[in-house]
């Protein structure tokens, strides 16, 4: 019996990390794909994206975006348009009960709209950024109640990320 519970648990603590990790991957899925809909499901309604550390690092001030719905229209109206990839790796996550604290990396390359793909255009801004999130296990899945962006590195032109 302690083997079936022992087992139950890994897999209930395994699954929560599948979906954890997901809601990041969709959270970076809805950013590339100029996805409101998507970015909106990995956020609960009074979730906090603080994206002013990243900003600061790069000399812009950018104030904390809260709620949901202020996320939303503002990092898809900054980032959707762009020609965009986030990669998200190096995820650690602590459990305890509903809540988990996660940290990550997230490269994230940003081209003017259309430019991406073409191999004559250099102007780019380039971020490896570390999240550190809380989430809440909302149901089967787990949502981002709070999301620090804290910049490492940057490459290319900063006034790219303001549309200029």
């Amino acid at each position: 019996m302690t083997d079936t519970i022992s087992t139950s648990a890994t897999l209930a603590d395994l699954r929560d990390r599948a979906v954890i990790t997901d809601t990041l991957h969709r959270y970076a899925a809805g950013l590339d794909l100029n996805d409101a809909d998507l970015l909106a499901s990995v956020l609960t309604e009074d979730a906090v994206v603080d994206l002013g550390p990243a900003m600061r690092r790069i000399g812009y001030d950018f104030p904390p975006l809260t709620p949901r719905e202020t996320v939303v229209t503002t990092l898809i109206g900054a980032v959707g348009p762009l020609d965009t990839s986030h990669s998200i790796s190096n995820v650690r996550i602590t459990i305890d009960g509903d809540d988990a604290t996660v940290l990550a990396y997230a490269q994230a390359q940003h081209f003017k709209p259309g430019s991406g793909s073409d191999p004559a255009v250099t102007r780019h801004a380039l971020m490896m950024n570390r999240y550190t999130a809380t989430m809440v296990r909302d149901g089967e899945q787990w949502r981002i109640r709070h999301l620090d962006i804290a910049n490492a590195w940057f490459d290319g032109d900063a006034l790219m990320l303001l549309g200029e």
